[in-house]
């Protein structure tokens, strides 16, 4: 109960999954940036248009992916899980044993169902700085700007609608990888909701086009049915 107390108590205006921040780790799209292996001196950082357009580039690219992910909150209270995302729009939060908690979103909106006390929640999509990565709507081209790493292997994107600041903002970091869509792998991703609450995801062993049926997508209604 006291975990749902943290999450919907950000989740009204965000709706990011436990919505727990990382400000006291330092862990942030820059603290993340620091800690990867240094480049040599000579390389070139490309230019900020460039850059953008290659990670546009590298996230249209994505059909399916599975993933790790481990969850962070501001106390370094850690949990982990499997993404599943599959386009246009769909991604599923799976949590650990013992966490039970489940995050699905159909393309529309976020879907947040507690089992511990049989409860569901449900925002639009288009609410939260996932928008970024689910909603057509939200351009990264249009609405991305590039942070700069000084690193030419890695990329920070910071998204954000200015026009509707209530949305959010997420930071994504790719790092470069060949074998990656686009040679770019999305590693990281820093959100800020618009209660300045930070929520930071971090992936491993990613996996691209893996099969994933429709109804990955599905979840199952823990509240009781009400007699006609």
């Amino acid at each position: 109960m006291k975990i749902l107390t943290k999450i919907l108590s950000s989740c009204t205006s965000a709706a990011v999954p436990f919505a727990m921040g990382a400000a006291a780790l330092g862990i942030c799209a820059t603290g993340f940036v620091a800690g990867l292996a240094p480049v040599p001196a000579m390389a070139a950082t490309p230019s900020a248009s460039l850059q953008l357009d290659q990670a546009v580039k590298a996230l249209r690219a994505i059909d399916t992916m599975k993933a790790d992910f481990v969850q962070t909150d501001r106390s370094g209270q850690r949990v982990g899980g499997e993404l599943t995302l599959k386009r246009p729009g769909r991604i599923r939060f799976q949590y650990e044993k013992g966490v039970p908690m489940l995050i699905v979103g159909d393309g529309k909106a976020l879907t947040m169902i507690d089992y511990e006390v049989n409860q569901v929640q449900r925002w639009p999509i288009k609410n939260s700085p996932l928008g970024a990565l689910l909603d057509p709507g939200r351009d990264v081209a249009r609405f991305g700007r590039v942070i700069d790493t000084g690193n030419p292997n890695v990329i920070s994107i910071e998204v954000r609608d200015k026009g509707h600041p209530e949305y959010g903002i997420i930071t994504l970091i790719f790092t470069r990888k060949a074998s990656a869509p686009g040679g770019l792998e999305l590693s990281y991703w820093v959100a800020l909701d618009s209660q300045n609450t930070r929520t930071t995801i971090q992936l491993t062993n990613q996996r691209y086009g893996v099969a994933v049926a429709d109804n990955a997508f599905r979840w199952t209604d823990p509240r009781p049915r009400r007699r006609r």
